[in-house]
């Protein structure tokens, strides 16, 4: 059996990291073999799962140090037919690539958003006075290294190593212990596991419109690992509420705290339960 996983490219993304890394726990499991199918952009990964390109997508949710990917939450909530199957904790070490001699040549640093934010501290000690760039990828700005020689990318060693890119400096991004989680994420019904995710919209605007569905979840002891607000897009003021729960949707009590939560809300959608693999950094260079 054979099954296409779609991700966030070009080539030498994080995101192909974790497909990666996924595509080994799955040779581990079974015999199904995996090919990676990269998208331009995460919306667009997810959106080839739910029209049936791609059986699989892996795309990023939170990260340790910016916390949540915001375009994940939102595109997961808009699409009904998607449920997580898995999560992968990756470790994250940022480099500079780039063809200059130097560091102090260094005029523009191309990367996503979140790369350089997760590295701004040292941008603002290092390359004070650089023009910052962001790119829907860490890999889709190397195109502009082969001509400009001011120029540099934040990426993977990974990267570095398929596009044969000189490392200007490595390990960059302000914390070491960086580190993003992904979700699996297909059309097939939840595995189950030891986490759960959801969102819910709240009816009004009224006092206790959201202490009312999380109570159904603390009168239970049921952890909460996240909570997280999103604007619902319709008008200002009106919120999505994302949660991870640490506890399996199957089981007799959370049932009835899901039932008792969704009688206080206007819409409650069930992302699924699923299990958390930690990755080891090597995940960021192999392949």
């Amino acid at each position: 059996m054979s099954i296409s996983i779609a991700h966030l490219g070009p080539p030498g993304t994080y995101a192909e990291a974790a497909a990666l890394a996924y595509c080994r726990t799955l040779t581990r499991e079974c015999d199904s073999k995996a090919w990676l199918c990269p998208y331009p952009s995460i919306a667009q990964t997810l959106h080839a799962v739910a029209k049936g390109q791609a059986d699989l997508a892996v795309v990023p949710v939170e990260n340790s140090i910016e916390g949540s990917v915001t375009i994940t939450l939102d595109t997961l909530w808009q699409l009904d037919q998607l449920q997580i199957q898995q999560a992968l904790v990756l470790p994250i070490q940022h480099a500079l690539l780039s063809r200059a001699s130097r560091l102090q040549a260094i005029q523009t640093v191309y990367s996503h958003p979140q790369a350089l934010a997760q590295c701004q501290g040292w941008l603002e000690n290092s390359l004070p006075l650089v023009q910052l760039v962001p790119t829907n990828s860490t890999t889709e700005a190397l195109q502009h290294l082969d001509t400009d020689y001011t120029a540099g990318v934040i990426a993977s060693q990974r990267a570095a190593m398929l596009y044969q890119l000189p490392i200007l400096a490595a390990a960059i991004n302000d914390y070491p212990d960086n580190c993003t989680r992904f979700w699996i994420v297909g059309q097939q019904s939840s595995p189950g596991g030891s986490h759960t995710s959801l969102a819910f919209s709240t009816p009004a605007n009224v006092p206790g419109a959201l202490v009312k569905p999380l109570q159904a979840f603390a009168q239970r002891e049921i952890n909460l690992s996240r909570i997280e607000s999103r604007p619902t897009k319709r008008s200002l003021g009106e919120y999505l509420f994302f949660i991870d729960l640490e506890a399996n949707a199957s089981t007799p009590l959370v049932q009835e705290a899901l039932s008792e939560a969704a009688s206080h809300t206007e819409i409650l959608k069930i992302f699924g339960s699923y299990s958390v693999i930690p990755i080891d950094s090597t995940a960021l260079i192999e392949n």
